[in-house]
């Protein structure tokens, strides 16, 4: 008979919410329990509650909100760097899962997870080179090649690109602290709601903003073909769950590309297919691949 699969805990850490997991991988999740972000060791006290009741796990994978470090070769590895998120700066997450159950721990981004869960078996599989990108509260990205995680100093910040204003758009500064008007300070789901005073979704069907957004998301698309020239890119986060926002922006990137790409943009930009749960399918993955 075939060995046992090993058990595994998975952690999608989330700003507002942390979704647990344990099981032998993506496929086989034998419980799952979703929790408040709160101060550190109150949500870790629950963190902990959840994976003493399941014994055995031979690791557990982390898909954090950031930013963080994961360089293994850093002092800092595995710690939130400075964010917003009140007590959370400089929070050791991955040094104490790993103290608490004793066991090897791996650290990346929430996106990261995603994309990886995406890309190895999801709406990326076929794929050699994806990118998933989620487009919500924030804008983030993670690159996957040959189903391995891209990433050298840090990991992509691709909300912080700077789109090209659209004519169209007029008297909006953007709202991102660091750079004004880059794509996530003009496209994230609050910077859309500090422009327009509603989210897209709440917006009427022929109001500008959708074609605006939708322009710079497919700039941005471009901008990722010329780069990186992925196979796939895979769009997900609560504004691209707008009606008719996701073919808009394939229309907007196939007609601005000029016809330069190998490949049509309705054949490369893609709907996420595990969602919700891609990043908990990711946190899976990372813990596995450790094995």
């Amino acid at each position: 008979m075939p060995a046992e699969r090993p058990l595994l805990g998975a952690i999608e850490a989330g700003g507002t919410k942390f979704v647990l997991g344990v099981g032998h991988g993506p496929d086989e999740v034998i419980e799952q329990q979703q929790i408040d972000t709160r101060d550190p060791a109150t949500t870790l006290a629950d963190v902990n509650a959840f994976f003493a009741r399941h014994e055995g796990l031979a690791a557990i994978g982390i898909g954090s909100f950031g930013p963080l470090e994961r360089d293994p070769r850093s002092a800092q590895w595995g710690h939130i760097l400075a964010t917003p998120k009140p007590g959370w700066s400089q929070f050791d997450l991955a040094g104490a899962v790993a103290r608490a159950f004793r066991v090897p721990v791996a650290f990346d981004t929430d996106v990261n997870a995603a994309a990886l869960a995406e890309a190895r078996l999801g709406a990326a599989r076929d794929a050699a080179v994806s990118v998933y990108v989620t487009i919500g509260t924030g804008i983030g990205g993670g690159v996957i090649a040959n189903g391995a995680i891209i990433g050298g100093a840090g990991h992509p910040e691709l909300g912080h690109m700077r789109p090209r204003r659209s004519a169209d758009d007029h008297g909006f500064d953007g709202i991102c602290p660091f750079h004004g008007d880059c794509l996530e300070g003009l496209t994230s789901g609050p910077a859309i709601k500090a422009r327009w005073g509603e989210s897209l979704s709440h917006l009427p069907t022929d109001h500008p903003g959708h074609a605006i957004i939708a322009g710079y998301l497919a700039e941005m698309c471009n901008t990722l073909r010329a780069v990186l020239a992925p196979d796939g890119i895979v769009l997900g986060g609560g504004v691209m769950g707008t009606p008719g926002l996701f073919e808009r922006v394939i229309e907007a990137a196939a007609g601005s590309d000029g016809g330069y790409f190998a490949l049509p943009a309705a054949q490369v930009i893609r709907r996420p297919v595990l969602a919700p749960v891609s990043g908990l399918a990711g946190a899976f993955l990372l813990a596995a691949d450790l094995l």
